[in-house]
């Protein structure tokens, strides 16, 4: 149903009921079956399957990946898996639907209710944004105060610890994380950090820094490519009731296509140890925060996998389907960065084209056990698009 991206579950009692459909079905899941299963059948399994036993097959994936070493390429400093960590909103209801709603409240009134997610994927320059762990912000059933973005940061990265304990990362955050507990877990737990950073997240550091930043003057550098020229500045050993860490600004100018220029203004906390040798090359990861809101939840809410669709009001099958929709985002990157990404524009026209095209492969055309043997006679490597970091 995502693969192919219907949309809904009635689309596959629609789409996916054809005699070739089931076939196939058969085929690949070596055991007979003759009916394509009811969508309400699909939701009954899901109601009471736990969210852990998707998860697991997540990790496996992941942790395939990175063991094949087919991540190795993208790693910041040839050390690092940079993994972006962001919330995005899931499903909104009108009416309570269960007792873990968060609630959005004006002048004493609730508006709405609603559940949000908070996502941690590893991203790369090449444009894959792979689901690597969830966790669902809800409230408990007795609560003083909401569940929140930053609290199931926490619960994220313990667990995120526990599933990939010698893995060695950089965190990409917002600046919702510009807090000492973060700089206190992320110390502890021997990762490091590219944080944005904004003048009201810790004024007094900000303005320190404005202050060295003068007095530094070989901690600048320029580079100018094409039409685009960028000022860098930055500052190493800044101390913060403890946590000692570097600030690195990037000052960007572009010509539009309209002739304007336009001026943007990035700055980070990173506890990486910035230099002549690397500055370019941190800036570059921090910015690729971007990929978990664009090549992420960007594409899953308006590229055919309905993120905010309702798939279901049972809390326990809403959480399998979010599940299940990243690890199709994850095989359809695969499919488009790697195996296809040659003859994508060339052969379908477009990426929309290529699963639209393998739709309609899997419900009118039957396949037969010589088929699969093809593909599987002579063992293959998917290389995946490359930008060095």
């Amino acid at each position: 149903m995502f693969l192919v991206k219907l949309g809904a579950k009635r689309q596959i009692k629609y789409l996916l009921s054809t005699e070739e459909f089931k076939g196939n079905l058969s085929l690949i899941a070596e055991s007979p079956t003759h009916r394509t299963s009811h969508p309400d059948t699909l939701h009954n399994l899901l109601k009471k399957l736990s969210p852990k036993e998707i998860s697991k097959i997540r990790h496996k994936i992941i942790a395939r990946l990175i063991r094949m070493k087919c991540l190795r390429p993208f790693r910041l400093l040839k050390l690092h898996y940079m993994i972006a960590i962001d919330s995005t909103g899931h499903v909104t209801y009108r009416q309570r639907h269960c007792p873990h709603c968060l609630t959005k409240e004006k002048d004493g009134k609730v508006l709405y209710y609603y559940h949000n997610v908070l996502e941690a994927k590893i991203v790369t320059e090449g444009g894959l944004a792979l689901s690597v762990e969830t966790e669902f912000i809800e409230n408990t059933t007795r609560y003083t105060k909401q569940d929140c973005e930053l609290k199931a940061f926490y619960r994220l990265v313990k667990r995120l610890k526990r599933q990939f304990p010698q893995l060695k990362i950089c965190l990409l955050l917002d600046s919702l994380y510009v807090a000492d507990p973060v700089f206190k877990m992320i110390y502890k737990y021997k990762w490091k950090y590219i944080i944005t950073f904004r003048e009201g997240s810790m004024p007094d550091t900000y303005a320190e820094y404005l202050s060295l930043k003068k007095l530094c003057p070989e901690n600048r550098a320029e580079i100018k490519d094409k039409n685009i020229i960028q000022n860098y500045n930055w500052v190493n050993g800044i101390s913060y009731r403890g946590p000692v860490f570097d600030i690195l600004e990037c000052n960007e100018s572009k010509v539009s296509s309209k002739g304007e220029i336009l001026n943007t203004r990035f700055v980070w906390i990173t506890n990486l140890l910035v230099s002549k040798n690397n500055f370019s090359k941190i800036a570059r990861g921090g910015r690729l925060r971007w990929k978990i809101e664009n090549e992420g939840f960007n594409t899953q809410k308006n590229r055919g996998y309905n993120l905010e669709h309702s798939y279901s009001k049972n809390e326990v099958a809403m959480k399998n389907y979010y599940l299940l929709l990243q690890i199709a985002h994850t095989i359809s990157q695969l499919m488009e960065k790697g195996l296809l990404k040659n003859n994508i524009e060339k052969v379908f026209g477009s990426i929309t084209n290529v699963f639209f095209k393998l739709l309609e492969e899997l419900r009118t055309r039957l396949f037969c056990q010589k088929d699969l043997e093809k593909c599987i006679s002579k063992p293959f490597q998917i290389r995946l698009s490359y930008a060095p970091p």
